[in-house]
């Protein structure tokens, strides 16, 4: 019997470099958000770090000038944290789409490995089914030649 071939081999090998490809492209999406987490968390701190400093400094006395400072100071560091939640949206919602692409090629890639493995199957069924023929076959001979000499 001949050796095994799967026809849609290259069609396997091609749907599995889309999802390698796939998956780095959603593990980098996944490191982008996490890094922007990690940016907004750490303004935030900023943010609340200085709202206590500010509400200390007011307790015991400040100059308007150096109140309007950090007030000036507090808001930027608001608006650049609305700007990075938003920026975290986004991020966001390209995982979703990167990681909804590679649940798609991963359905693909497995639906032609799994009917690989059934035509491997069925070759290996077919190939002991020959071989247990062939034995038969050489075993008949055998008792039909010792038969005849005897």
């Amino acid at each position: 019997m001949k050796k095994f071939f799967f026809s849609l081999n290259t069609v396997l090998n091609y749907k599995e470099q889309v999802l390698e490809s796939l998956r780095g492209e959603h593990v980098a999406a996944l490191l982008k958000v996490r890094a922007c987490e990690r940016e907004i968390e750490a303004l935030e701190n900023q943010h609340k770090d200085c709202m206590e400093e500010f509400e200390c400094q007011k307790r015991t006395g400040i100059a308007i000038s150096k109140m309007k400072t950090y007030e000036g100071y507090l808001e930027s560091l608001g608006v650049r944290i609305l700007r990075k939640q938003e920026h975290l949206a986004d991020l966001k919602e390209d995982e979703i789409k990167k990681r909804t692409r590679m649940i798609e090629a991963k359905k693909e890639f497995t639906s032609i490995q799994k009917l690989k493995e059934k035509k491997q199957e069925e070759y290996r069924k077919q190939e002991q089914k020959e071989n247990e023929t062939l034995i038969e076959e050489f075993v008949s001979s055998r008792t039909a030649v010792s038969k005849l000499n005897g």
